[in-house]
């Protein structure tokens, strides 16, 4: 079944409740108010967050510690979307947070599987778990962990390697660090690149088609990946102000730009589940060429053995600049889909 029928088939008319619809301008921009051109929603619109460590921003103060799993996930209460909520209330249309899911070291499939907890401290339900009849927007960022992003960069760095308490393992520990650039681009290591793909594009749609089932009125809103290794790498072999340690650590210069179309491709396989299965996509690839990990100062992402506010790793996680170009960008999207909406309300009456 092509894509385009697949969207027919599997893709329900939004039945938005006229009070949780708004229109606020095709022209939004986030450095002042957008025009008004429609009345905001008179009441919150529910709305579930899910995903990854990209959702839940851990490494940015202060750490949910409602409870044992909260804190185990790494979840900020100030994470992407606690930020883009309060960003979307100054437009004058409120979020309803039916529930923030997201946790570190999530999979795709953790959206309908339960996830471990770290330690032997117990577990989390499934992510779909929180998604209602009444759950208007779904929005969160998964696939990373899926790929194996982490272990690709212990593939490429002989320091990261020697780090056991980082997540991750190197793909195969008997190829040199040094090489990892010809080994994603040939022979195992593109085979096993390949078939990670296939995955994250597998479990993407089954995520998808989730929230289509379990919450036919939902928009689903795929929030990508921001951009981590700079165009020119030249960038990455000077530490950031303050830093003594480079921001990719030990990772090859010949090795940089594979890791740069690894991240680009991730990106493009989220956008095309977006597209096949009727949901949104966030670009946040193309948003941050000049805040990658190597841009120093107007860094959004952290350098891998940089230290976060927290105390822990970056690990090529957003830092506080990072975090709000994400929140900005979904904030944006949000609005968007909330005119998009009223408009669909207003033909149908």
């Amino acid at each position: 079944m092509s894509s385009a029928m697949r969207r027919t088939a599997r893709t329900p008319a939004l039945r938005w409740p006229a009070a949780a619809a708004v229109v606020l301008g095709a022209c939004l921009t986030l450095a002042g108010p957008a025009p008004s051109v429609g009345a905001a929603p008179t009441d919150p619109v529910p709305t579930v967050f899910f995903g990854d460590s990209y959702t839940a921003n851990y490494g940015i103060p202060p750490l949910d510690r409602e409870s044992i799993p909260s804190v185990l996930c790494l979840r900020s209460t100030e994470n992407f979307p606690a930020v883009a909520t309060r960003r979307i209330a100054e437009q004058g249309v409120r979020l309803d947070i039916q529930a923030d899911v997201s946790c570190s070291g999530a999979r795709v499939h953790h959206f309908w599987e339960k996830q471990e907890l770290p330690f032997a401290r117990g577990e989390v339900p499934p992510q779909n778990e929180a998604l209602t009849n009444d759950t208007l927007l779904a929005v969160g960022s998964t696939g990373g962990n899926t790929l194996g992003f982490h272990d690709i960069l212990k593939q490429c760095s002989a320091v990261l390697r020697g780090q056991s308490v980082l997540p991750g393992k190197p793909v195969d520990e008997g190829e040199p660090a040094a090489g990892c650039a010809g080994f994603f681009t040939s022979g195992d290591g593109k085979r096993w690149l390949d078939d990670r793909f296939a995955r994250v594009a597998s479990d993407l749609e089954r995520m998808l088609e989730d929230i289509r089932s379990l919450a036919p009125r939902a928009q689903p809103v795929l929030v990508g990946y921001p951009r981590l290794v700079p165009e020119d790498t030249a960038r990455c072999l000077t530490p950031a102000p303050g830093q003594t340690r480079l921001p990719l650590a030990d990772i090859p210069q010949d090795a940089m730009p594979v890791l740069d179309r690894i991240q680009k491709r991730l990106d493009d396989v989220m956008k095309k589940a977006a597209a096949d299965l009727g949901a949104d996509y966030v670009d946040l690839y193309a948003r941050t060429g000049g805040n990658t990990v190597c841009d120093g100062a107007d860094r959004g992402i952290g350098g891998l053995l940089e230290t976060s506010s927290s105390l822990l790793l970056w690990y090529a996680h957003p830092n506080e600049k990072g975090r709000d170009i994400q929140a900005g960008t979904v904030a944006g999207r949000v609005v968007e889909i909330l005119g998009r909406a009223e408009a669909g309300v207003g033909r149908r009456s």
